[in-house]
């Protein structure tokens, strides 16, 4: 269980805050000393200042635990440039691709452990379509996992909803709800019912390179959902849920935060000028999951930031939380290892991993801060999210953001570097004693 002893300032659940000082922090028996929290709360105010002030995003959070405790959780900035909402410790974030490892993936690595998924057989197995595709039928659930099977990276399914000049196809998109199309996608946005079968055909019938290395590829987590749900026999929001949010107390991790009560507010992503016409908040941000309805295995997760902490925490104890095996320790292992490194390959299964030989570069080319060990791992969201834990060191980082606002166009983010030079504060601030 994620405690909490913070030694930032603006501290909103604090407990024996530390301020401005150097500060001795014992934890689970182990001591780092010389801890100077005003040296590092001023390193991150100056990074994330700058990124702001750059238009990296208009505001942001970090949070970072050791040793199963949160030590440091600030906001900072806006929700949008107007400066008029502050974002929050407990604001929600359409969390994007950190949905990946997040949503699907622990189901994945349930049903790897129960025997109901093998990583080495044909992924044809589990999905029947591709018994019938030459170049897709051998293809193992491992070599889809670590982005080494050839999948094409993306599909724009949005192209086939919309005429040349923007408007609605009406028999894939409507304004209203019916009986044939009950989805939700957005305010006043109701997908076919049965679109889904339309996705699932275009991926089948997907071209997949006959160059075998690695290349990221999202497709089949739009498939997973169904999986886990034909093989649990329980609708895979409820699956993931029961099994793994509700375990650890992770109460705002979920799909459409608009349609609950949450009483968090939900940060803003795009202003969309192609789909949606407005500012897009609360519904998620990608296309894709949104023509699913906004349940999906490649994005549309949101969450908080702590709770965002205790499943990377659970991930970081390889599969333990608060004294229950929730996944099995072996399974965790196995998908937080690099997979295919002979290949150049730095992913493990599901999970991304930093760069080969990371510890050998500097900050601006590594991937993520050169300090973490080899055994880390996390993954990056396209709106602007990025989790990792590192066991070897204990150590938890979140950094929520909101980037694409207002538009996709904003790539400061990965300019200014900005997620790996604020880990990479706490490394060094640990450094002496880790």
């Amino acid at each position: 269980m994620l405690k909490a002893i913070y030694f930032s300032l603006s501290l909103g659940l604090c407990c024996n805050p530390i301020l401005g000082q150097k500060a001795n922090i014992s934890l689970t028996g182990k001591t780092y000393q010389k801890i100077d929290s005003l040296d590092v709360y001023h390193k991150i105010d100056s990074i994330i200042t700058n990124g702001i002030k750059h238009e990296a995003f208009p505001g942001a959070q970090v949070l970072v635990a050791l040793n199963d405790t949160i030590i440091f959780h600030e906001a900072f900035g806006y929700h949008t440039y107007d400066s008029i909402q502050h974002v929050a410790l407990d604001d929600l974030y359409d969390l994007a691709s950190v949905t990946k490892i997040t949503g699907p993936l622990p189901a994945i690595m349930k049903l790897v452990g129960e025997g109901k998924l093998d990583l080495d057989v044909p992924f044809s197995t589990y999905w029947k379509p591709w018994k019938r595709r030459k170049d897709k039928k051998d293809i193992t659930l491992r070599e889809i996992l670590a982005h080494q099977a050839g999948l094409q990276p993306y599909i724009v399914f949005l192209n086939k909803t919309l005429k040349k000049n923007g408007r609605f196809k009406n028999r894939f998109l409507r304004k209203s709800r019916s009986n044939r199309f009950e989805k939700q996608a957005f305010d006043s946005i109701y997908v076919k019912t049965r679109f889904n079968r339309k996705m699932y055909r275009m991926i089948n019938r997907s071209k997949v390179s006959e160059d075998k290395t690695y290349r990221y590829s999202g497709l089949t987590f739009l498939l997973f959902p169904k999986i886990i749900t034909d093989l649990t026999g329980v609708p895979y929001e409820q699956y993931i849920i029961e099994n793994f949010y509700e375990p650890i107390g992770a109460k705002t991790l979920g799909f459409l935060p608009s349609t609950k009560n949450y009483p968090n507010h939900i940060v803003p992503t795009e202003m969309d000028t192609i789909y949606r016409h407005t500012l897009t908040k609360g519904w998620v941000h990608d296309e894709n999951a949104s023509l699913l309805g906004g349940i999906s295995g490649n994005a549309g997760l949101f969450g908080t930031a702590e709770d965002l902490a205790k499943i990377m925490q659970m991930y970081l104890q390889y599969g333990s939380y608060n004294g229950k095996q929730i996944l099995p320790e072996e399974v965790v292992k196995e998908f937080t290892t690099v997979q295919f490194p002979e290949n150049d390959n730095r992913r493990g299964l599901g999970f991304d991993k930093s760069l080969l030989g990371n510890d050998t570069l500097a900050l601006n080319d590594a991937y993520p801060a050169p300090e973490v060990s080899p055994e880390s791992f996390g993954h990056s969201g396209f709106t602007g999210t990025f989790v990792w834990a590192d066991p070897e060191n204990q150590l938890v980082y979140i950094f929520l953001s909101n980037r694409v606002y207002p538009n996709r166009e904003h790539r400061q983010l990965y300019e200014l570097n900005i997620r790996s030079a604020i880990q990479q504060v706490f490394y060094k601030a640990l450094e002496p004693q880790l």
